[in-house]
Protein backbone atom coordinates (compact mmCIF):
# COMPACT_ATOMS: atom_id res chain seq x y z
CA UNK A 1 0.00 0.00 0.00
CA UNK A 2 2.99 2.51 0.95
CA UNK A 3 4.29 2.05 -2.67
CA UNK A 4 1.12 3.04 -4.46
CA UNK A 5 0.97 6.02 -2.17
CA UNK A 6 4.48 6.99 -2.99
CA UNK A 7 2.83 7.20 -6.49
CA UNK A 8 1.04 10.15 -5.78
CA UNK A 9 1.52 13.70 -5.16
CA UNK A 10 0.34 14.37 -1.67
CA UNK A 11 1.14 17.13 0.55
CA UNK A 12 0.54 15.22 3.76
CA UNK A 13 2.87 12.34 5.35
CA UNK A 14 0.31 9.58 5.88
CA UNK A 15 0.58 7.79 9.24
CA UNK A 16 -3.25 5.79 8.82
CA UNK A 17 -5.00 3.96 5.96
CA UNK A 18 -8.50 3.26 7.37
CA UNK A 19 -10.69 1.01 5.42
CA UNK A 20 -14.83 1.86 4.65
CA UNK A 21 -16.87 -0.07 3.79
CA UNK A 22 -19.00 1.95 1.59
CA UNK A 23 -20.28 1.10 -2.06
CA UNK A 24 -20.25 -2.63 -3.68
CA UNK A 25 -18.31 -1.90 -6.16
CA UNK A 26 -14.67 -0.16 -5.21
CA UNK A 27 -12.50 -0.16 -2.28
CA UNK A 28 -11.85 2.92 -0.36
CA UNK A 29 -9.56 3.59 2.37
CA UNK A 30 -8.89 7.28 4.31
CA UNK A 31 -5.31 8.40 4.49
CA UNK A 32 -4.59 10.80 7.46
CA UNK A 33 -1.55 12.39 8.36
CA UNK A 34 -0.24 12.94 12.20
CA UNK A 35 -2.10 16.41 12.69
CA UNK A 36 -5.56 16.96 12.28
CA UNK A 37 -5.32 19.78 10.22
CA UNK A 38 -3.19 17.82 7.76
CA UNK A 39 -4.51 17.22 4.14
CA UNK A 40 -6.32 14.12 4.31
CA UNK A 41 -7.42 11.85 1.22
CA UNK A 42 -9.73 9.03 -0.15
CA UNK A 43 -7.90 5.98 -1.90
CA UNK A 44 -9.64 3.63 -4.36
CA UNK A 45 -9.21 0.62 -5.80
CA UNK A 46 -10.92 0.86 -8.83
CA UNK A 47 -12.82 -2.52 -9.65
CA UNK A 48 -11.53 -2.55 -13.84
CA UNK A 49 -13.46 -5.54 -14.35
CA UNK A 50 -16.64 -3.32 -13.99
CA UNK A 51 -15.01 -0.21 -15.62
CA UNK A 52 -13.00 -1.24 -18.32
CA UNK A 53 -11.77 1.32 -19.80
CA UNK A 54 -10.19 3.31 -16.74
CA UNK A 55 -8.27 6.08 -18.58
CA UNK A 56 -11.84 7.18 -19.98
CA UNK A 57 -13.62 7.21 -16.56
CA UNK A 58 -11.09 8.95 -14.80
CA UNK A 59 -10.82 11.62 -17.94
CA UNK A 60 -14.98 11.75 -17.44
CA UNK A 61 -14.57 12.88 -14.21
CA UNK A 62 -11.66 15.58 -14.53
CA UNK A 63 -13.99 17.13 -17.80
CA UNK A 64 -17.07 17.19 -14.87
CA UNK A 65 -15.11 18.28 -11.43
CA UNK A 66 -13.07 21.39 -13.40
CA UNK A 67 -16.31 22.74 -15.29
CA UNK A 68 -18.25 22.96 -12.05
CA UNK A 69 -15.29 24.41 -10.15
CA UNK A 70 -15.15 27.00 -13.23
CA UNK A 71 -18.69 27.50 -12.50
CA UNK A 72 -18.25 27.85 -9.00
CA UNK A 73 -15.76 30.35 -9.65
CA UNK A 74 -17.65 32.11 -11.84
CA UNK A 75 -20.50 32.40 -9.64
CA UNK A 76 -18.15 33.46 -6.69
CA UNK A 77 -18.50 30.25 -4.69
CA UNK A 78 -14.90 30.55 -2.38
CA UNK A 79 -15.62 27.36 -0.48
CA UNK A 80 -14.62 25.02 -3.81
CA UNK A 81 -12.94 22.68 -1.19
CA UNK A 82 -15.99 21.50 -0.13
CA UNK A 83 -18.12 22.06 -3.35
CA UNK A 84 -16.43 19.34 -5.84
CA UNK A 85 -14.01 15.97 -6.05
CA UNK A 86 -10.69 16.94 -6.22
CA UNK A 87 -8.42 14.57 -8.03
CA UNK A 88 -4.95 14.14 -7.04
CA UNK A 89 -2.50 13.19 -9.94
CA UNK A 90 0.59 10.70 -9.70
CA UNK A 91 4.41 11.98 -9.65
CA UNK A 92 4.08 11.52 -13.54
CA UNK A 93 1.23 13.58 -14.13
CA UNK A 94 -1.71 10.58 -14.57
CA UNK A 95 -5.49 10.41 -12.87
CA UNK A 96 -5.01 6.74 -11.83
CA UNK A 97 -2.33 4.19 -10.72
CA UNK A 98 -1.53 1.17 -11.79
CA UNK A 99 0.54 -1.46 -9.90
CA UNK A 100 2.17 -4.63 -10.72
CA UNK A 101 -0.82 -6.78 -10.16
CA UNK A 102 -2.48 -5.30 -12.78
CA UNK A 103 -4.78 -3.17 -10.28
CA UNK A 104 -5.99 0.81 -10.67
CA UNK A 105 -6.13 3.40 -7.95
CA UNK A 106 -6.52 6.81 -7.34
CA UNK A 107 -6.68 9.16 -4.83
CA UNK A 108 -8.81 12.40 -3.79
CA UNK A 109 -8.69 15.19 -1.22
CA UNK A 110 -11.02 13.81 1.39
CA UNK A 111 -14.00 16.56 1.68
CA UNK A 112 -13.54 17.02 5.92
CA UNK A 113 -16.36 18.02 8.24
CA UNK A 114 -19.02 16.14 5.78
CA UNK A 115 -21.72 13.90 6.43
CA UNK A 116 -24.00 11.90 3.88
CA UNK A 117 -27.73 10.26 4.59
CA UNK A 118 -29.22 6.80 4.04
CA UNK A 119 -32.83 7.05 4.92
CA UNK A 120 -35.04 9.35 3.13
CA UNK A 121 -37.53 11.97 4.16
CA UNK A 122 -39.62 14.50 2.30
CA UNK A 123 -37.50 17.41 3.39
CA UNK A 124 -34.24 15.76 2.59
CA UNK A 125 -36.20 14.38 -0.80
CA UNK A 126 -36.52 18.18 -1.74
CA UNK A 127 -32.36 19.06 -0.81
CA UNK A 128 -31.50 16.29 -2.76
CA UNK A 129 -33.49 17.24 -5.95
CA UNK A 130 -31.89 20.34 -5.71
CA UNK A 131 -28.74 19.35 -5.46
CA UNK A 132 -28.88 16.90 -8.50
CA UNK A 133 -30.80 19.72 -10.33
CA UNK A 134 -27.70 22.39 -9.46
CA UNK A 135 -25.62 19.62 -11.16
CA UNK A 136 -27.25 18.86 -14.03
CA UNK A 137 -27.90 22.57 -14.31
CA UNK A 138 -23.93 23.33 -13.71
CA UNK A 139 -23.03 20.79 -16.65
CA UNK A 140 -25.59 20.99 -19.19
CA UNK A 141 -23.58 23.28 -21.34
CA UNK A 142 -20.33 20.29 -21.26
CA UNK A 143 -20.41 18.71 -25.17
CA UNK A 144 -21.56 14.74 -24.50
CA UNK A 145 -19.58 13.97 -26.76
CA UNK A 146 -16.25 14.72 -24.64
CA UNK A 147 -17.13 11.93 -22.27
CA UNK A 148 -17.07 8.01 -22.63
CA UNK A 149 -19.94 5.71 -21.31
CA UNK A 150 -17.93 3.76 -18.34
CA UNK A 151 -20.32 1.51 -18.08
CA UNK A 152 -21.54 0.79 -22.02
CA UNK A 153 -25.61 0.63 -22.13
CA UNK A 154 -25.89 1.07 -18.72
CA UNK A 155 -29.51 2.92 -18.93
CA UNK A 156 -29.95 1.93 -21.98
CA UNK A 157 -33.43 0.07 -22.27
CA UNK A 158 -33.83 -1.24 -25.72
CA UNK A 159 -30.45 -2.91 -24.65
CA UNK A 160 -31.58 -4.45 -21.46
CA UNK A 161 -34.76 -5.88 -23.63
CA UNK A 162 -33.08 -7.31 -25.98
CA UNK A 163 -30.50 -9.22 -22.93
CA UNK A 164 -34.13 -10.12 -21.82
CA UNK A 165 -35.29 -11.32 -24.79
CA UNK A 166 -32.01 -13.32 -25.41
CA UNK A 167 -32.23 -14.99 -21.45
CA UNK A 168 -35.99 -16.45 -22.95
CA UNK A 169 -34.99 -17.65 -25.99
CA UNK A 170 -31.78 -19.32 -24.43
CA UNK A 171 -33.42 -20.62 -21.26
CA UNK A 172 -30.38 -22.06 -19.72
CA UNK A 173 -31.49 -22.39 -16.14
CA UNK A 174 -35.02 -23.98 -17.12
CA UNK A 175 -37.12 -21.11 -15.62
CA UNK A 176 -39.15 -19.13 -18.58
CA UNK A 177 -41.79 -21.66 -18.11
CA UNK A 178 -43.67 -20.97 -14.46
CA UNK A 179 -42.74 -17.15 -15.19
CA UNK A 180 -43.70 -16.86 -19.18
CA UNK A 181 -46.31 -14.33 -18.14
CA UNK A 182 -43.82 -11.90 -16.33
CA UNK A 183 -42.14 -12.29 -19.88
CA UNK A 184 -45.58 -11.10 -21.69
CA UNK A 185 -45.77 -8.73 -19.36
CA UNK A 186 -42.90 -6.58 -20.05
CA UNK A 187 -42.59 -7.57 -23.58
CA UNK A 188 -46.07 -5.60 -23.33
CA UNK A 189 -44.63 -2.44 -22.23
CA UNK A 190 -41.52 -2.04 -24.24
CA UNK A 191 -42.42 -0.24 -26.40
CA UNK A 192 -43.44 2.78 -24.45
CA UNK A 193 -40.57 2.09 -22.28
CA UNK A 194 -38.46 2.65 -24.72
CA UNK A 195 -39.54 4.53 -26.43
CA UNK A 196 -37.18 8.23 -24.54
CA UNK A 197 -34.45 5.79 -26.26
CA UNK A 198 -35.93 6.36 -29.28
CA UNK A 199 -36.10 9.84 -29.10
CA UNK A 200 -33.07 10.27 -27.90
CA UNK A 201 -31.33 8.71 -30.92
CA UNK A 202 -33.17 10.35 -33.25
CA UNK A 203 -32.26 13.77 -31.59
CA UNK A 204 -36.08 14.92 -30.19
CA UNK A 205 -34.66 14.63 -26.63
CA UNK A 206 -31.58 15.81 -25.95
CA UNK A 207 -28.83 13.30 -24.38
CA UNK A 208 -27.31 15.15 -21.49
CA UNK A 209 -24.66 13.44 -18.94
CA UNK A 210 -26.19 12.01 -15.91
CA UNK A 211 -25.13 10.94 -12.89
CA UNK A 212 -26.54 7.69 -13.35
CA UNK A 213 -26.78 7.14 -9.88
CA UNK A 214 -28.76 9.52 -7.82
CA UNK A 215 -29.08 8.33 -4.45
CA UNK A 216 -29.24 10.57 -1.50
CA UNK A 217 -25.58 8.72 0.09
CA UNK A 218 -23.98 9.83 -3.08
CA UNK A 219 -24.84 13.83 -1.37
CA UNK A 220 -22.30 14.87 1.41
CA UNK A 221 -24.12 17.45 3.68
CA UNK A 222 -21.96 20.40 6.04
CA UNK A 223 -22.53 20.41 9.37
CA UNK A 224 -26.01 22.48 8.74
CA UNK A 225 -27.08 19.81 6.88
CA UNK A 226 -26.96 21.70 3.81
CA UNK A 227 -26.42 19.33 0.40
CA UNK A 228 -22.79 20.68 -0.35
CA UNK A 229 -20.78 17.65 -2.56
CA UNK A 230 -22.27 15.24 -5.27
CA UNK A 231 -19.99 11.84 -5.32
CA UNK A 232 -19.85 8.67 -6.92
CA UNK A 233 -19.12 10.76 -10.27
CA UNK A 234 -18.20 6.80 -11.48
CA UNK A 235 -21.68 5.94 -13.58
CA UNK A 236 -21.53 9.46 -15.06
CA UNK A 237 -22.51 8.86 -19.06
CA UNK A 238 -25.12 10.32 -21.44
CA UNK A 239 -28.92 9.71 -21.38
CA UNK A 240 -31.88 11.48 -21.40
CA UNK A 241 -32.64 13.52 -18.07
CA UNK A 242 -35.39 10.56 -17.31
CA UNK A 243 -32.71 8.09 -16.21
CA UNK A 244 -31.48 9.88 -13.21
CA UNK A 245 -35.17 11.06 -12.39
CA UNK A 246 -36.43 7.98 -12.23
CA UNK A 247 -33.50 6.43 -10.46
CA UNK A 248 -33.73 8.21 -7.39
CA UNK A 249 -37.65 7.54 -7.74
CA UNK A 250 -37.09 4.20 -7.85
CA UNK A 251 -34.91 3.84 -4.67
CA UNK A 252 -36.41 6.56 -2.67
CA UNK A 253 -39.89 7.21 -3.51
CA UNK A 254 -40.60 3.19 -3.23
CA UNK A 255 -42.36 2.33 0.01
CA UNK A 256 -41.10 -0.89 -0.07
CA UNK A 257 -38.04 -2.54 -0.09
CA UNK A 258 -36.07 -3.22 -3.77
CA UNK A 259 -36.77 -7.35 -2.90
CA UNK A 260 -39.41 -7.00 -0.81
CA UNK A 261 -41.55 -10.59 0.16
CA UNK A 262 -44.45 -8.88 0.88
CA UNK A 263 -45.99 -7.28 -2.39
CA UNK A 264 -48.63 -5.13 -0.15
CA UNK A 265 -45.97 -2.89 1.47
CA UNK A 266 -44.59 -2.09 -2.03
CA UNK A 267 -46.26 1.79 -3.39
CA UNK A 268 -45.19 5.20 -4.41
CA UNK A 269 -44.70 7.53 -1.66
CA UNK A 270 -46.19 10.53 -3.23
CA UNK A 271 -44.40 12.81 -0.37
CA UNK A 272 -40.60 11.96 -1.43
CA UNK A 273 -42.01 12.72 -4.93
CA UNK A 274 -43.50 15.68 -4.65
CA UNK A 275 -40.48 16.37 -2.44
CA UNK A 276 -37.64 15.87 -4.41
CA UNK A 277 -39.79 17.08 -8.01
CA UNK A 278 -40.60 20.27 -6.36
CA UNK A 279 -36.23 20.76 -5.68
CA UNK A 280 -35.05 19.36 -9.25
CA UNK A 281 -37.43 21.80 -11.05
CA UNK A 282 -36.49 24.98 -8.72
CA UNK A 283 -33.03 24.33 -9.91
CA UNK A 284 -33.40 22.10 -13.52
CA UNK A 285 -33.96 25.52 -15.52
CA UNK A 286 -32.90 24.40 -18.78
CA UNK A 287 -35.14 21.35 -19.39
CA UNK A 288 -37.35 21.48 -22.37
CA UNK A 289 -40.77 21.38 -23.22
CA UNK A 290 -40.44 17.42 -23.97
CA UNK A 291 -38.06 16.74 -21.58
CA UNK A 292 -40.73 17.68 -18.61
CA UNK A 293 -43.28 16.27 -20.84
CA UNK A 294 -41.71 12.95 -20.54
CA UNK A 295 -40.24 13.02 -16.78
CA UNK A 296 -42.60 11.49 -14.95
CA UNK A 297 -42.46 8.79 -17.85
CA UNK A 298 -38.31 8.62 -15.70
CA UNK A 299 -40.12 7.02 -12.49
CA UNK A 300 -41.99 3.83 -14.61
CA UNK A 301 -39.07 3.81 -17.02
CA UNK A 302 -36.32 2.62 -14.35
CA UNK A 303 -38.51 0.32 -12.33
CA UNK A 304 -39.57 -1.74 -15.60
CA UNK A 305 -35.70 -1.73 -16.35
CA UNK A 306 -34.54 -2.74 -13.10
CA UNK A 307 -37.36 -5.47 -13.14
CA UNK A 308 -36.32 -6.80 -17.18
CA UNK A 309 -32.63 -6.55 -14.96
CA UNK A 310 -33.83 -8.92 -12.50
CA UNK A 311 -35.68 -10.91 -14.56
CA UNK A 312 -32.84 -11.69 -17.17
CA UNK A 313 -30.60 -12.57 -14.39
CA UNK A 314 -32.92 -14.99 -13.19
CA UNK A 315 -33.49 -16.85 -16.51
CA UNK A 316 -29.82 -17.24 -17.05
CA UNK A 317 -29.19 -18.57 -13.53
CA UNK A 318 -28.05 -16.28 -11.69
CA UNK A 319 -24.60 -14.96 -13.03
CA UNK A 320 -25.14 -11.04 -12.35
CA UNK A 321 -26.41 -10.01 -9.08
CA UNK A 322 -25.35 -11.84 -5.64
CA UNK A 323 -28.22 -13.68 -4.32
CA UNK A 324 -29.72 -14.78 -0.83
CA UNK A 325 -31.72 -17.60 -1.91
CA UNK A 326 -32.58 -19.60 -5.40
CA UNK A 327 -35.11 -17.15 -5.93
CA UNK A 328 -33.87 -13.91 -4.54
CA UNK A 329 -33.93 -12.29 -8.39
CA UNK A 330 -37.36 -13.84 -8.41
CA UNK A 331 -38.45 -11.90 -5.73
CA UNK A 332 -36.22 -8.79 -6.37
CA UNK A 333 -38.61 -9.05 -9.83
CA UNK A 334 -41.71 -9.52 -8.40
CA UNK A 335 -40.86 -6.44 -5.88
CA UNK A 336 -39.94 -4.38 -8.81
CA UNK A 337 -43.06 -5.09 -11.02
CA UNK A 338 -45.22 -4.27 -8.46
CA UNK A 339 -43.46 -0.80 -7.73
CA UNK A 340 -43.76 -0.42 -11.53
CA UNK A 341 -47.71 -1.40 -11.34
CA UNK A 342 -48.43 1.15 -8.72
CA UNK A 343 -46.30 3.95 -10.46
CA UNK A 344 -48.77 3.14 -14.26
CA UNK A 345 -52.05 3.50 -11.54
CA UNK A 346 -50.36 6.91 -10.00
CA UNK A 347 -49.15 8.27 -13.31
CA UNK A 348 -51.37 10.91 -13.61
CA UNK A 349 -51.08 12.34 -10.10
CA UNK A 350 -46.90 11.92 -11.01
CA UNK A 351 -47.68 13.54 -14.41
CA UNK A 352 -49.73 16.44 -12.86
CA UNK A 353 -47.19 16.88 -9.72
CA UNK A 354 -44.16 17.96 -12.67
CA UNK A 355 -46.76 19.88 -14.32
CA UNK A 356 -47.22 22.10 -11.05
CA UNK A 357 -43.77 22.67 -10.59
CA UNK A 358 -42.30 23.36 -14.20
CA UNK A 359 -40.66 25.97 -15.67
CA UNK A 360 -40.03 25.61 -19.48
CA UNK A 361 -36.18 26.82 -20.68
CA UNK A 362 -36.28 29.31 -23.53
Amino acid sequence: MENIINQFQLKTEIVNITPLKIGHINDSFILTGKNDDDESYFLQRINHNIFKDVEGLQNNIKIVTDHLRKKYKEAGVTDLSQRVLQLIETKDGKLYHKDNEGNYWRIYINIKNTHSFDAITPELAYETGKAFGDFHNMIADIPANLLIDSIPNFHNVEFRVQQMKDAANENVAGRLQKTVWMLDELLRRADEMCLPQKLMREGELPGRINHCDTKVNNILFNDKDEPCCIVDLDTMMISTVLSDFGDFMRTAANTGAEDDINLDNIDVNLGIYKSYTKGYLEKATFLTELELDNLALGAKMLSYMQTVRFYTDYLNGDTYYKIQHPEHNWQRTLAQFRLLEQQEKKYEIMQQIVKRYSVISE
